[in-house]
């Protein structure tokens, strides 16, 4: 059951039990958005998720080091990272994004 949000509500403000969270906290989180982007990004080196939230799930810190990102620039390679996430991202309050290409 939940009440609706508005700035007049008549009553207590309901919310489902989870609705504040994000993806999951901890290293939980972490492991599931590291696993899509190993699957998105079969090429990559390295990649490291950090969950910067305080342990929440709701925010992440990402590096990713991929051949895919070659003759990209920094843009396009954030982009490919956000539609790579773009399920996840949907129950993120920020991500910071860090791409390089191996050095040969």
């Amino acid at each position: 059951m939940m009440a609706a949000v508005g700035l007049r509500s008549r009553g207590p403000l309901l919310v489902p039990r989870g609705a504040w969270r994000g993806l999951s906290a901890g290293a939980d989180g972490e492991e599931r958005v590291s696993r899509v982007l190993r699957e998105k990004f079969p090429r990559a080196s390295a990649i490291r998720v950090v969950d910067i939230s305080g342990g929440c799930g709701a925010m992440y810190e990402i590096h990713i080091e991929s051949e895919e990102f070659r003759e990209k620039r920094t843009v396009q390679q954030h982009q490919m990272v956000n539609q790579a996430l773009s399920e996840e991202i949907k129950s993120m309050h920020g991500l910071r994004i860090f791409t390089s290409v191996p050095k040969p």
